[in-house]
């Protein structure tokens, strides 16, 4: 059997957006494709599903190396055959995409010799998004290679809320919203979580991947608390044993770090030496002399 070419990655910043992409997408495949590809979920097997190794393959438009970390097999229903999905996360606008995934599409192929569903998801705002690449000349039309493609930020958040979908409730983190709406987009990710009922490996997972994305300040986060307050899963929500539990390891250590500034100052440390060493501001050293 032909073997993919093995070449060494080079780090770069698109690692964790694919990583965290990877893990969700492969824990949640199902979901994601029932909620956003139902033509292909209606024809998979499920129980025949295998995640691949992942492929290392050299781009050889940019001459980089990529990671196609989404490559599952699995049959179609009521029968043998055998089939190959592929699904390859953009985080960045790529004018040669296309090309890109027909490269891939080729790879997997030439690997595989299985058929191939290929399917894109953009996460950036641009609009950008062919899902098609040719090959022709004047005188011959050589191919033409089509991929499904899924565009988040021209999704409407609001149509999956009541989808009961964890992949859906993860990535409404990645749709289209205004500054104004991210504390009703996190309100109604937060009661989507709490009604899926989730086990607490995968309702990590998911909260973690929304809040990798979707991100409020310490204002946005007192108005979602008051608006929580008045939803029927209210105390539900507030019982999420990760909800708040990374703030809360975030509070102790910057109440461990005051108390480090505290000390120094009584033993007659200087504020700039103990700016340097504990990285408070100024103003907060001073003021926590003040109390001395």
């Amino acid at each position: 059997m032909p073997l993919a070419p093995v070449v060494k990655v080079s780090p770069s910043d698109y690692i964790r957006h694919d990583q965290l992409f990877k893990e969700l997408i492969q824990t949640f495949f199902g979901e994601f494709l029932e909620v956003f590809f139902p033509e292909v979920y209606q024809i998979v097997d499920f129980q025949a599903i295998k995640p691949l190794s992942e492929e290392v393959f050299t781009d050889l438009i940019e001459g980089e190396t990529r990671l196609l970390d989404i490559v599952t097999e699995t049959k179609l229903k009521e029968t043998d055959s055998i089939i190959i999905i592929h699904v390859e996360p953009q985080s960045t606008k790529q004018t040669y995409f296309h090309k890109r995934m027909y490269h891939y599409f080729s790879l997997l192929y030439h690997k595989y010799r299985k058929p191939i569903i290929p399917i894109a998801v953009f996460s950036y705002e641009g609009n950008w998004e062919k899902n098609q690449y040719t090959m022709e000349f004047p005188f011959i039309h050589v191919l033409t290679f089509n991929y499904l493609t899924l565009h988040l930020h021209k999704k409407n958040w609001r149509d999956y809320i009541n989808s009961n979908n964890p992949a859906a409730a993860a990535l409404l983190s990645k749709m289209g919203y205004t500054e104004e709406e991210k504390i009703q987009v996190k309100k109604e990710f937060l009661s989507m979580l709490v009604k899926m009922e989730l086990d607490p490996a995968k309702q990590r997972l998911v909260y973690g991947f929304f809040e990798s994305y979707l991100k409020l300040n310490e204002a946005e986060e007192e108005a979602l608390m008051d608006e929580i307050k008045h939803l029927d899963e209210a105390d539900q929500i507030m019982e999420i044993p990760i909800s708040y539990e990374e703030k809360g390891i975030e509070k102790g250590k910057e109440i461990g770090i005051k108390k480090v500034a505290l000390e120094m100052l009584k033993k007659g440390s200087s504020i700039d030496y103990i700016v340097e060493v504990t990285n408070l501001e100024k103003v907060e050293i001073e003021e926590l002399k003040k109390s001395l």
